[in-house]
């Protein structure tokens, strides 16, 4: 079976259901549900929106956790020809409203409260005006008694006219070179822009994915990593879909959580941020929990420790550890490394190109990126597509990298990261891939901050290891011993962590921000 069969993501969740038929699909609770009533489920959430009136190619957004009705209402709102908008669940209000606005949404799937906050109130607070969406559907019992508000129930319950033929119609028009979905980026590096994607990307792009992965038919899946995020939606939801894995969705990262679902699920795969898997080695109570079904860990950053992947071996008995390199403007996945890499390939690079794609370097040493993968556009905004997508095709990524003789990528840090020490030019992730074989630290980052005599110099925040007494003295010390002294930080603040988004990346401006 391969990608020539799914010619968009409907088709795939319809033959996902065929193919599965009472496999487990998705593990909520208590909640167990097969390929066959997911499939059901997505049919009914489609056939809602159809009744809503929504129309293909219009914008439908979610804002909510990983859950089973994030995938059913996302996948309902793909199946019925709409483009899906997934919405960062750390945005505010504001933030939330900005992408509403211009991505213009139509409809818009959100959760209640979560973690303490109600998600409506606070986007009926930013006060942004949203003249295009139409309809809001709240996960859960309640919903603003006025116009435009319901719940999820109630709006499920709006489709019960509409006939299976009618939805498969709609999700049959549907091409392949139609966009499935519009990822907005992170904003670490300013105002987020939504990537345009398409079926035929999103399809070909995780069918390749699943096979460098190996994952296989039957693996539990811990998606801990948020849906929002391709790695947590299309490696996630669209992999399972494709390899009939077993679907559990965790709505937030919490150690204590990851290791009881491991288990008590017998979870076999387990992407996520080098963060994650350092957190679960680390904790004092790990020995008590039984993680010997563990078998593949995929992860990716500019910086995986050597020794993290020694131990996720060693110690945890993970058969295939894999690192890999990806941005939303390239549908997520550039690099990957593959099965039998020696582990230091793993812990120093994000492996080779996937096929059907090239990478390459500026002369600056910024990496190119040039394939099937490369997104349409930035929704709506020429300038910034032209800016980044030059006119032989070639995607600008911002990141600085180098390729080894066999192809293999080590990312080296963002362009506007650099910085420059008496002439030097200083790469905070290389210096942090040098810190963080301390044995005294478990997280690392750096910034540059200036400096009368060398104009820029280094600044580490970093996090101990539990016990640890390490001081400032002490590690710039040991520095000087390891590195180029132009690499040295000149200045160590102990943190108790790093402030990270949801996608696992330092928020390097949260640091600049205290780093004079």
């Amino acid at each position: 079976m391969g990608a020539v069969e799914w010619c968009s993501v409907a088709e795939l969740v319809r033959w996902a259901a065929r193919r599965y038929g009472e496999r487990e699909a998705v593990v909520e609770g208590r909640t167990r549900v097969s390929y066959a009533e997911l499939g059901t489920r997505v049919e009914r959430a489609a056939a809602a929106c159809l009744a809503d009136g929504v129309r293909a190619g219009d914008r439908v957004a979610v804002w909510a956790p990983n859950t089973l009705d994030w995938i059913v209402s996302a996948l309902g709102a793909v199946t019925a020809g709409a483009v899906l908008v997934p919405l960062n669940t750390r945005f505010k209000g504001a933030e939330a409203a900005d992408v509403l606005a211009r991505s213009r949404a139509r409809l818009l799937f959100v959760t209640g409260t979560f973690l303490g906050t109600s998600y409506v109130a606070s986007l009926r607070r930013a006060g942004i005006d949203l003249p295009d969406l139409e309809r809001v559907v709240v996960f859960g019992d309640a919903a603003p008694d006025e116009e435009g508000y319901t719940t999820w129930t109630s709006f499920l319950s709006e489709g019960n006219g509409v006939g299976s033929r009618e939805v498969r119609a709609r999700a049959a028009a549907v091409a392949p070179s139609d966009p499935s979905d519009i990822l907005y980026t992170s904003g670490t590096t300013g105002r987020p822009k939504g990537a345009v994607i398409t079926h035929a990307q999103t399809l070909r792009c995780y069918e390749v994915w699943s096979e460098l992965a190996g994952l296989r038919e039957g693996d539990r899946y811990l998606i801990v990593n948020p849906f929002f995020h391709t790695f947590g939606y299309k490696a996630g939801i669209i992999a399972c879909l494709m390899k009939g894995a077993v679907m559990v969705p965790q709505p937030v990262f919490d150690v204590d959580t990851v290791l009881a679902h491991i288990a008590a699920e017998r979870i076999s795969v387990l992407p996520g941020p080098p963060t994650l898997h350092q957190s679960l080695l680390d904790h004092p109570a790990r020995a008590s929990y039984d993680l010997s079904t563990l078998r593949l860990v995929v992860t990716g950053a500019a910086v995986v420790p050597l020794r993290l992947v020694e131990r996720l071996r060693a110690e945890l008995g993970v058969g295939t550890v894999l690192t890999a390199y990806g941005l939303s403007e390239a549908s997520g996945i550039v690099t990957m490394c593959r099965r039998g890499d020696p582990p230091e390939v793993v812990a120093t690079t994000s492996g080779r190109a996937i096929p059907g794609t090239e990478v390459r370097l500026a002369p600056s040493g910024e990496v190119l990126v040039r394939g099937f993968h490369v997104m349409r556009g930035y929704f709506e905004d020429e300038a910034a597509t032209a800016e980044a997508i030059d006119g032989d095709g070639w995607l600008h990524t911002g990141d600085v990298g180098v390729l080894d003789e066999a192809g293999n990528l080590r990312i080296t840090d963002r362009i506007k990261d650099m910085f420059i020490v008496g002439g030097f030019n200083a790469y905070p992730a290389e210096i942090e891939q040098l810190l963080g074989l301390h044995p005294d630290i478990a997280d690392v980052a750096v910034i540059g901050v200036p400096d009368p005599r060398l104009g820029e110099v280094g600044k580490a925040f970093a996090v101990r290891r539990p016990g640890a007494r390490l001081t400032a003295d002490d590690l710039i010390a040991w520095s000087r011993r390891e590195m180029a002294n132009y690499k040295v930080p000149r200045e160590v603040e102990f943190v108790a962590r790093l402030p990270r988004n949801a996608s696992g990346k330092v928020v390097k401006g949260a640091l600049r921000g205290r780093g004079v």
